[in-house]
């Protein structure tokens, strides 16, 4: 084979990396040599990938309900990472700002349009069948979307809409979390004591979103908009990506599940209770939690009807189709 000048090139590039880190170039070039390549299956982890869908059940359609959940999961991850790497930027610029929002906004976007897939795909008998042997789990213990909440905004505005004007933002995370709104979705529909699913994610998450909350008081979405430049946070395209972004976590995705929690859940008599207990009809609808992450961004109209108009449309539409 010729030694094209190309590859010459490529030959001291890579020598070059090696000598750096004082590795030999010739022991890497051995290990390639007896190394077998690359198949879609082994870096993709597909044999592992459709291993991980364990049914509690025999019913068929419990496996759309775990399936969804999972890529849900994976969407956040990929949220997450865009979060984390603002958060780290001490010079943002618009472009990168912009970058990385759209990212965000593209995979809550795609989550909630693909929501139908487990609200229609799913029967509504099977569900409520297989639901009685996932207690007391729920969706309410993603730990990722309170990651996500936490690196959105100031700690300040996740505390309950009824507790918020009480508290300052100078007071300590630990003080802020034992009000967080979540912990009212958590209560016994009959007693209105902490559930079990609340307990148990507490138990396993609690000091390590604490602790995620202090790493995030000059990290979070909102602190690095604000080290934007003066003409930057003027930008009408990012405000519209951030104004997005809230609508998307804090509107769109929680009333996508407050739309199949009434399809799957909502009974003339009453309401079926959440799997762990977890209040449904209080917890999700935005107009309750008035959950808003960059409240500067909007009018008091928007924001004291936050959410209401979509609920009112979408559950008209619901009831008539029932």
């Amino acid at each position: 084979m010729e030694i094209t000048k190309e590859l010459q090139e490529r030959l001291e590039l890579l020598n070059a990396k090696y000598q750096a880190i004082g590795q030999d170039l010739i022991s890497y070039l051995d290990g390639l040599l007896y190394s077998d390549v690359t198949t879609y299956w082994d870096y993709i982890q597909v044999d592992t990938l459709l291993s991980l869908q364990k049914p509690k059940t025999k019913i068929q359609d419990e496996v759309i309900f775990i399936v969804y959940h999972q890529i849900t999961e994976l969407y956040f991850k990929l949220a997450l990472q865009e979060y984390k790497s603002l958060g780290e930027e001490l010079m943002p610029t618009k472009e990168s700002f912009l970058v990385r929002v759209s990212r965000i906004n593209r995979y809550f976007e795609a989550l909630i349009k693909s929501f139908s897939i487990m609200v229609d795909g799913m029967d509504r008998e099977a569900f409520l069948k297989f639901r009685m042997s996932l207690l007391p789990a729920s969706g309410f213990q993603s730990a990722q979307y309170r990651e996500i909440e936490i690196y959105s905004t100031d700690f300040i505005n996740l505390v309950s809409h009824g507790v918020r004007d009480k508290i300052t933002t100078s007071d300590d995370i630990i003080e802020m979390y034992r009000h967080v709104y979540w912990k009212s979705g958590a209560t016994d529909l009959e007693t209105g004591n902490k559930t079990l699913t609340l307990t148990q994610f507490e138990e396993k998450y609690g000091s390590g979103l604490v602790a995620l909350g202090e790493h995030c008081r000059t990290r979070n979405l909102w602190q690095v908009y604000l080290r934007l430049s003066d003409e930057d946070r003027k930008d009408q395209t990012v405000i519209a990506a951030l104004k997005a972004n809230d609508l998307n976590v804090n509107v769109y995705w929680p009333l996508a599940h407050y739309k199949s929690a009434v399809r799957y859940l909502a009974k003339k008599e009453q309401d079926v209770a959440a799997t762990g207990g977890t209040n449904w009809q209080k917890y999700l609808p935005p107009k309750f939690q008035k959950r808003i992450f960059y409240p500067a961004l909007w009018t008091e109209d928007e924001k004291e009807n936050w959410g209401k108009g979509w609920v009112e449309e979408e559950i008209k539409t619901i009831l008539k189709g029932a």
